[in-house]
């Protein structure tokens, strides 16, 4: 009940902004090398006079690593090898190769655009299931992000014999390699956000200009995460 005043609060309250907190590198090959531009997204859907704001876009991207699967099951529509999705507020991008380390881990995808696409919506009508939020590399803000979660892994630990053991060891992680869009390059600390598609995030007092730090407030729903759990 908390947890769902908090998003009903902070949901008319809060500016929207797009943060990627675990990124993997994308490439549009077909986009020119060198230029830039920017895209025109919505600062709050639920408060109109809060008006639009820029996102610079380039070449070169990067995008949450769990919005990208190699072999994805029947039910994930997000971006895989051959596979289009949509940029949130910007292109329709197709993935065309994968490039790999010598562990095998993925550190970089190769893409195509559409250039027809700008703004999410194709002229010949055509559909993706999947839009994905990201941010321009060249102009990307480097953050710490504090994902705070719940204290107890039971709803009710003081049923069990001892509530040490339900602790939850997951309760705060710290990423030191999250990526921001430009615009928060000033926030300070107390104001608070929309991560679009993450969650809702306040800005720490150890936050300093470039070297952010946010702490998670509460998540948003992950539809995803409800599917993945019944694999």
């Amino acid at each position: 009940m908390l947890e769902h005043a908090i998003r009903d609060d902070l949901n008319r309250r809060t500016p929207r902004a797009l943060a990627v907190l675990s990124p993997l590198k994308v490439v549009i090959e077909n986009y020119p090398e060198g230029q830039a531009e920017e895209l025109d997204a919505i600062n709050n859907p639920e408060d109109p006079e809060a008006g639009p704001r820029k996102l610079p876009f380039s070449r070169e991207l990067y995008i949450e690593r769990d919005d990208f699967m190699e072999d994805p099951p029947r039910k994930f529509f997000r971006l895989a090898p051959g596979r289009e999705v949509r940029l949130r507020y910007g292109y329709f991008i197709t993935c065309t190769d994968v490039i790999k380390d010598d562990s095998g881990e993925v550190v970089e995808l190769r893409c195509t655009y559409d250039p027809e696409t700008r703004g999410g919506q194709a002229p010949d009508g055509r559909k993706v299931r999947g839009t994905i939020h990201w941010v321009s590399a060249d102009h990307a803000v480097d953050a710490e992000v504090r994902l705070y979660d719940h204290l107890f892994t039971s709803e009710r630990p003081d049923d069990d014999d001892d509530f040490m053991t339900t602790l939850n060891p997951d309760s705060l992680v710290v990423n030191v390699d999250a990526k921001v869009e430009p615009s928060l390059t000033d926030a300070v600390p107390g104001e608070k956000f929309q991560f679009e598609r993450t969650g809702y995030f306040a800005v720490d007092p150890d936050s300093r200009p470039r070297a952010l730090v946010f702490n998670r407030t509460v998540t948003l729903r992950d539809s995803w995460k409800k599917v993945a759990a019944k694999l």
